[in-house]
C-alpha cells in the first residue's frame, strides 16, 4: 500500500493579516501546510510545538524584533528560515544571514519568487533537529525552555553566564579556544581579554560544579581554552 508523502509544514510569522492570507493561499495551492503566528513569541512557541519544515519570518513584529526571534530559534534548531523585510540595506541582509537566516527576501516580492527560494532552501536542507535536553552528570540544560538544573534543582544564571554555558553545550566535548569564546560571547578579537572569560568560567563553576576548585564539567585546557565534559 502506497502512502502519501507528508506535506511540508510552513510556519509564517508576520503581524500583517492581509500578508498572511495572501501567502497562505499561495502556499496551500502549491501543496504546503501553513501555520500562522502574529508575534515573535507566538512564532517561537509554534516552532517548538509543530516542528515546521521551514519558517518564513518577517522582521517587523509588534512584540520583538524578528532578528531576536531568529537568534532564539538558532539556539536549538537548524530549521530553514527565510527572512522577509522592507529593510533592503546590505547591512541588514548581512546581519540576518550571519545570524542564521538561510535567505533574505525584500518586500515587496512576488509569491513565485518566494516559492522558488523555498524550493532551493528545502532542497539543500538537512532535516530539522528536534529540541533536546543536554545532560552531563548532574547538569541538565534545556535549550528550548532556557532552563538549567543541577541535581534536579533550578540554577539561576545571569544573561552572559547562560550565553557562555549555552555555547559550551552546543559544542560539548570539543575544545573551545579563548579567542573563539571571546569572539562568540563578547564579540572581542583581543585575546588579551581572557581575564573576563576566566571570571565568567569561575562564576559557572561556582554554580554548576560539585567542587569548583576541582571542576569536572568545565575543564581547562592549559594555554588553549576550555572544554565542557560529557559525563554519564
Amino acid at each position: 500500500m502506497n502512502s502519501t508523502p507528508a506535506k511540508t509544514i510552513v510556519l509564517f510569522i508576520d503581524d500583517e493579516v492581509q500578508m498572511r492570507r495572501l501567502i497562505r493561499a499561495s502556499l496551500e495551492r502549491n501543496g504546503y501546510d501553513v501555520l500562522e503566528a502574529a508575534t515573535g513569541e507566538e512564532g517561537i512557541a509554534a516552532a517548538i510545538d509543530s516542528q515546521p519544515g521551514i519558517i518564513i519570518l518577517d522582521l517587523g513584529l509588534p512584540d520583538m524584533d524578528g532578528m531576536a526571534v531568529l537568534r532564539r530559534l538558532r539556539e536549538w534548531s537548524k530549521v530553514p528560515v527565510i527572512v522577509l523585510s522592507v529593510r533592503d540595506r546590505d547591512t541588514d541582509k548581512v546581519l540576518a544571514l550571519d545570524s542564521g537566516a538561510n535567505d533574505y527576501l525584500s518586500k515587496p516580492f512576488s509569491t513565485n519568487e518566494l516559492l522558488a527560494r523555498m524550493r532551493v532552501v528545502l532542497r539543500y536542507n538537512q532535516p530539522a533537529e528536534k529540541p533536546s535536553v543536554f545532560t552531563s552528570g548532574a547538569l541538565q540544560v534545556d535549550l528550548v525552555a532556557r532552563t538549567v538544573k543541577v541535581r534536579g534543582e533550578p540554577v539561576r544564571l545571569a544573561r552572559t553566564e547562560y550565553s557562555l554555558l549555552r555555547y559550551f553545550v552546543q559544542h560539548a566535548g570539543r575544545v573551545l579556544t579563548h579567542s573563539q569564546l571571546l569572539r562568540e560571547i563578547w564579540d572581542l578579537d583581543d585575546v588579551e581579554k581572557t581575564a573576563r572569560l576566566r571570571v565568567y568560567v569561575t562564576y559557572l563553576r561556582e554554580k554548576l560544579e560539585t567542587n569548583p576548585a576541582k571542576p569536572e564539567l568545565i575543564i581547562t585546557v592549559p594555554g588553549v581554552g576550555y572544554r565542557l565534559n560529557i559525563r554519564e
